[in-house]
C-alpha cells in the first residue's frame, strides 16, 4: 500500500501563490504517475494535473493553464504543485493521487488507485 499525506494548503488572498507537497510514504514508488485533483463545494472532483515517474506533465490546460506548475522527487518521494495568480474559483479541496507502477499521467480519476485525504486551499477574493 501507498499512503499519500498533503501538505500546504491554506488561506490565500487573489493573486497570491501556494505550494502544495504530496509526500508518499509506505510500499516505494516504482514508476507511478501521481496527479492532482480537486473538488469544490456542491461541484464534481476535477483533474488539475499529473506526473509521470519520467516528468512528462499533463494539465488541466482549462482551468489551470500558465498559473500552475506540478513537479516530483523521485528520490524523496514527493510530488508538488505550485500554484501562482490563485483565483477565488481554484478554491476546493485538493487531493493527491498515485497511479499503479508504470502508470501514465491521465486526467481520469479511475486512473489512480492511491488518494491522499485532501488539503483545503481558500482564495479570498
Amino acid at each position: 500500500q501507498v499512503q499519500l499525506v498533503e501538505s500546504g494548503g491554506g488561506l490565500v488572498q487573489a493573486g497570491g501563490s501556494l505550494r502544495l507537497s504530496c509526500a508518499a510514504s509506505g510500499r516505494t514508488l516504482n514508476r507511478n504517475a501521481m496527479g492532482w485533483f480537486r473538488q469544490a463545494p456542491g461541484k464534481e472532483r476535477e483533474f488539475v494535473g499529473a506526473i509521470s515517474w519520467s516528468g512528462i506533465i499533463r494539465y488541466n490546460t482549462n482551468s489551470v493553464k500558465g498559473r500552475f506548475a506540478i513537479s516530483r522527487d523521485n528520490a524523496k518521494n514527493t510530488m508538488y504543485l505550485q500554484m501562482n495568480s490563485l483565483k477565488p474559483e481554484d478554491t476546493a479541496v485538493y487531493y493527491c493521487t498515485a497511479g499503479p507502477p508504470g502508470s501514465s499521467p491521465v486526467q481520469y480519476s479511475n486512473g489512480y488507485n492511491y488518494w491522499g485525504q485532501g488539503t483545503q486551499v481558500t482564495v479570498s477574493s
